[in-house]
C-alpha cells in the first residue's frame, strides 16, 4: 500500500508547530497527547524521516518537518474548502457542523485557545477547528467559504465576504534573542530573522530599526513562524515576535532595540457566518489582550 499523508495526522502535526508542543497541540484541537504523539509517527513512518526532534524542553522541527508543514497547510486548505463547496465541514444551522477559525501565526498558540473557549459557549455543540496560514490566503478562504472567522494581523482588508473587517484589539509586539546573544559591535549591521515577504511583522521589524537609523540585514528568511523560532534559537539573528504571556521556550526579550508599537488586530467573517460569531472573536481576543497587558 502506497504512502499516505493522513489527515488528521497532519492536523495534529501543524498543531504542534503552531502552539509550540505536543501537550498545547493536544489541548488545542482536543485529542490526548498520546495521540498526537501516534499521529506524528504515522507521519514519520510515512516520510521515512524524522519531522520533530526536542532540544531541552524546546521542540522543534527537523529540516524535513519543516518542509512538511508548508506542504500540510496547503493540503489542509485545499481539504477543508473541498467539504465546504461540497456543503460539509464548516457552515450549517447553529449546534451542527464545526466553525473553521482562521488566524495567522503570531501569538497563535494564546490565542486559539481563548477563541475556542469563547466559541464553545457561544455554540454549545459545535466543533471548533483552525486553519493558520497568511493573510491574503485566509482572506480568500472567507470569501469562498471555507473559514467562518479569520484574525489577521493588520487591515484584514475587505474581501467580498462582510465588505469590510472587525477591530479584535492590538498584538504587542517585541524583540526576541537566545539566551546570551549579544548585539554586534557598532557599525556592523543587526541580524534579524524574518518570515519571508509579504508578511505585516516583517516590514514592521524592517520599519522600526530603519525609521531609528539602527543598520540591519535579514539573515534567515522562513515561510513559517516556527523556521524563524528556530533559527532565533540558535542565535542566528533577533526576531520581532508576539509578546503575549511568557516568552517562547528557548528565547528571551531583547531590550537593546527600539520598542515597537502594537500592531491591529482584525477579523473577517463569511457572508453567511452563524449570527453573533463576529462579535463572540472579537470579544475573546480583546479580553486575552487586555489580561496580557
Amino acid at each position: 500500500m502506497a504512502d499516505v499523508l493522513d489527515i488528521a495526522a497532519l492536523r495534529s502535526f501543524t498543531s504542534i508547530a503552531d502552539c509550540g508542543g505536543f501537550h498545547r497541540a493536544a489541548a488545542a484541537i482536543g485529542l490526548s497527547q498520546s495521540a498526537v504523539s501516534q499521529h506524528v509517527r504515522r507521519l514519520e513512518k510515512a516520510v521515512g524521516r524524522p519531522l520533530v526532534e526536542r532540544v531541552g524542553r524546546v521542540t522543534r522541527l527537523t529540516a524535513p518537518g519543516e518542509i512538511l508543514l508548508a506542504e500540510a497547510r496547503k493540503i489542509l486548505a485545499a481539504h477543508d474548502e473541498a467539504l465546504a463547496r461540497l456543503g460539509r465541514g464548516a457552515g450549517g444551522a447553529a449546534g451542527a457542523g464545526t466553525l473553521v477559525v482562521g488566524a495567522t501565526e503570531h501569538a497563535a498558540d494564546r490565542i486559539l485557545p481563548a477563541i475556542t473557549g469563547a466559541l464553545k459557549e457561544h455554540y454549545p455543540g459545535r466543533g471548533v477547528r483552525f486553519r493558520l496560514d497568511r493573510g491574503t490566503r485566509l482572506s480568500d478562504g472567507v470569501d469562498r467559504g471555507g473559514i467562518d472567522v479569520a484574525v489577521f494581523v493588520g487591515d484584514a482588508g475587505t474581501g467580498t465576504g462582510t465588505g469590510g473587517s472587525v477591530p479584535a484589539g492590538e498584538l504587542p509586539l517585541a524583540w526576541f534573542a537566545a539566551p546570551g546573544w549579544r548585539m554586534p559591535a557598532p557599525g556592523v549591521p543587526v541580524p534579524v530573522v524574518v518570515i519571508d515577504h509579504p508578511c505585516t511583522i516583517r516590514r514592521r521589524a524592517l520599519d522600526t530599526l530603519a525609521r531609528h537609523g539602527v543598520a540591519s540585514a535579514v539573515v534567515v528568511e522562513a515561510a513559517y513562524l516556527a523556521g524563524v523560532m528556530n533559527a532565533i534559537r540558535g542565535g542566528l539573528g533577533v526576531g520581532l515576535i508576539a509578546d503575549v504571556g511568557p516568552p517562547p521556550e528557548g528565547l528571551q526579550r531583547c531590550a537593546d532595540l527600539p520598542p515597537v508599537p502594537p500592531e491591529p488586530l482584525h477579523l473577517r467573517t463569511r457572508a453567511d457566518a452563524p449570527p453573533g460569531l463576529a462579535g463572540a472573536t472579537a470579544a475573546a481576543v480583546r479580553d486575552l489582550l487586555a489580561a496580557a497587558v
